[in-house]
């Protein structure tokens, strides 16, 4: 199964699980905020897609984390994924989990290939 994950009021969330929706693909929706996550679960992602795809620099919840974690976010996965995992808001929306693949924000063109595959 599809797991997609984000927070509920996040709007690229809620456009991602409709897209899922609308191509009749049943998705898991993973609620960082309500469900949690673990820095082991971020250091895969990190492995995968790398802290440049990962991290969103835009937002406000990045520019409110201190100089520390901004400079962990820098260092290794396991520093980085320390850091997302207890700001998971940092992390950019949605990560969707395929199993053996992972994207990072709304791609529907490559969800289509992955879904259709």
């Amino acid at each position: 199964m599809i797991t997609v994950y984000g927070i509920k009021n996040c709007d690229t969330v809620r456009k991602s699980l409709k897209w899922f929706a609308a191509q009749g693909v049943e998705t898991k929706f993973h609620d960082f905020r309500v469900d949690g996550l673990e820095a082991a679960q971020v250091e895969k992602w990190l492995g995968d897609v790398g802290g440049k795809v990962l991290v969103n620099k835009r937002g406000p919840s990045y520019r409110n984390l201190s100089d520390g974690d901004k400079a962990a976010l820098e260092q290794d996965d396991a520093a980085a994924a320390q850091v997302l995992a207890a700001n998971p808001t940092v992390i950019k929306r949605p990560v969707v989990d395929f199993g053996s693949v992972r994207t990072v924000g709304y791609d529907e063109a490559r969800w289509n290939d992955l879904v259709t595959a």
